[in-house]
C-alpha cells in the first residue's frame, strides 16, 4: 500500500494544542504530536465504532486486544507477555505517577536520567518524593551515553525506583541490551523497582532494536513496571490509551490498589478501538512511516550541519525528536529567539532539567515541506543577526 506522508493536513481549527498554542504566524515543531493522519485501518475502525452510535463503558482488558498486543510483543521483541499481566490505562503520564505511588512512600526518592521529558521530572514532586537526576554523558558528536558511575553515586538509601525512558526523550538514544542489563543489575542490587516508560519503542531507525527492560530475565521482570502505548507510533495521543505490563502478581496487585479510583483500569471506547486496529493492522503503515521519518531525520541532520553554524545535533536512534545544541550559536535564550525571530515554536530545553539549558527540541514528524519551511525560517533568523 502507498501512504502519502507528504500530504499537509490542515490542523488549525481542530482544537489541536500543537497548532493553537502559538499565533497563526508561528510554525509549530514542538510537542511530540506528528502531523500525519493515523493509519487508514485506525480511521476505518473508528468510523465503524462511531456509526454504531453507542459509546458505553469498556470492559477491562478485552481479549482481542490482549491477543493482538501479546502477539506483537512476541514477534517484535521475542518477549512472552502473559495476558493477565496487562492492564489498560488512559495514558502513560498517569501510569508513571501510579507506578511511583505503588513502589514509593512520601520521603522516598526516585531516579530519572537528565535531560528528561518534563512530565517525568514532575513525578517526584507529584508523589512527595525526592529526585536524583544523574546526567547522561554527552559526546562531542552529540550522542549521549549512560554514565554508570553517576548512577551509582546518585543512589541513596531512600532511592526506591528508577523511572527509565527508552527510547530516551529528548536525546533519542535507544539503549542497548548491555546498557539495560547493567542498569538492571544496579537497580536489583539496590532493591529499586524499574518503571520503564517505553512509549517510543516502535520508533526505531536502521541498526537499532528495542529491548523491553522486562524481557531481560524473569528476575528483572519481577521488579519492573512497563508502560507502552500506540499513541506516538500511530499518532493517536489524543485518544488517551496505554498499557501497563506487570508480570509479578503481588506488584500488580499493589499497582491496582494505588489507582484508588483516580485512574481507571481501562480506556475510553474510542481509544480502545484505535489501539486494537493499530496493533492488529497498522504494520504496513508503520513500516512506511519509519522510512519517511528516517529520511526526515537525515535531511534535518544534514541541513543543521551545513546551514546552521553554531547549532549541533546528534542523530536520534529512535523517536521523531531532535535535540539541538544551540550553545555555540551565541543565543542567550534559543527557544525565545526562534519563536520571536523565526516564528518557529520548539520545546525549550530548560524544561528538560538544567542539563537542557542552551538546547531546544524539534519534532520532525511532519511533512517534508513543513520541516523545510521551519528550517529555512530558523536559518534566516540566525543569518539576520550578523
Amino acid at each position: 500500500m502507498n501512504f502519502d506522508f507528504d500530504r499537509t493536513v490542515e490542523r488549525r481549527g481542530t482544537d489541536s494544542n500543537k497548532w493553537h498554542k502559538y499565533g497563526p504566524d508561528v510554525l509549530p515543531l514542538w510537542v511530540a504530536d506528528m502531523d500525519f493522519a493515523s493509519p487508514p485501518a485506525v480511521i476505518e475502525a473508528l468510523r465503524a465504532r462511531v456509526e454504531h452510535g453507542v459509546y458505553g463503558y469498556l470492559r477491562e482488558a478485552p481479549p482481542d486486544l490482549l491477543e493482538a498486543f501479546t502477539e506483537r510483543c512476541r514477534k517484535r521483541y521475542g518477549w512472552t507477555v502473559p495476558a493477565d499481566a496487562i492492564m489498560l490505562l488512559p495514558g502513560i503520564n498517569p501510569a508513571n505517577n501510579v507506578a511511583a505511588r505503588t513502589v514509593c512512600a512520601p520521603g522516598d526518592a526516585i531516579m530519572v536520567f537528565a535531560p528528561a521529558y518534563p512530565p517525568m521530572l514532575r513525578v517526584p514532586g507529584n508523589c512527595l518524593l525526592g529526585a536524583q537526576l544523574p546526567l547522561l554523558a554527552r559526546r562531542a558528536d552529540g550522542r549521549y551515553d549512560v554514565d554508570f558511575d553517576a548512577v551509582e553515586r546518585a543512589i541513596t538509601p531512600a532511592t526506591r525506583a528508577f523511572l527509565l525512558c527508552n527510547p530516551q526523550n529528548p536525546v533519542g538514544r535507544v539503549f542497548t541490551r548491555a546498557e539495560l542489563e547493567r542498569l538492571a543489575e544496579i537497580c536489583l542490587r539496590h532493591r529499586m523497582t524499574i518503571i520503564a516508560d517505553e512509549i517510543h519503542c516502535d520508533l526505531l531507525y536502521t541498526g537499532h532494536e528495542h529491548v523491553p527492560m522486562a524481557s531481560l530475565s524473569p528476575e528483572v521482570a519481577a521488579h519492573t513496571i512497563t508502560h507502552m502505548a500506540p499513541s506516538k507510533t500511530f499518532n493517536q495521543a489524543g485518544l488517551k490509551a496505554s498499557l501497563t505490563i506487570i508480570t509479578d502478581a503481588a506488584l500488580r496487585k499493589r499497582y491496582d490498589a494505588a489507582r484508588v479510583d483516580m485512574v481507571q483500569a481501562t480506556t475510553n471506547v474510542m481509544g480502545y478501538t484505535a489501539m486494537l486496529a493499530a496493533y492488529r493492522d497498522g504494520g504496513p503503515w508503520l513500516d512506511a512511516l519509519m522510512r519517511y521519518l528516517e529520511a526526515n531525520r537525515d535531511y534535518l541532520a544534514d541541513y543543521v550541519a551545513r546551514r546552521m553554524p553554531g547549532i549541533g545535533m546528534g542523530k536520534p536512534e529512535g523517536t521523531y525528536l531532535a535535540w539541538l545544541d544551540c550553545r555555540g550559536a551565541g543565543l542567550d535564550d534559543p527557544f525565545t529567539f526562534f519563536l520571536e525571530r523565526a516564528k518557529v515554536a520548539l520545546n525549550d530545553g530548560k524544561l528538560f532539567s538544567a542539563a537542557g539549558d542552551g538546547f531546544v527540541r524539534l519534532n520532525f514528524g511532519t511533512p517534508r515541506a513543513l520541516l523545510t519551511e521551519g528550517l529555512e525560517r530558523m536559518r534566516k533568523a540566525l543569518t539576520a543577526r550578523a
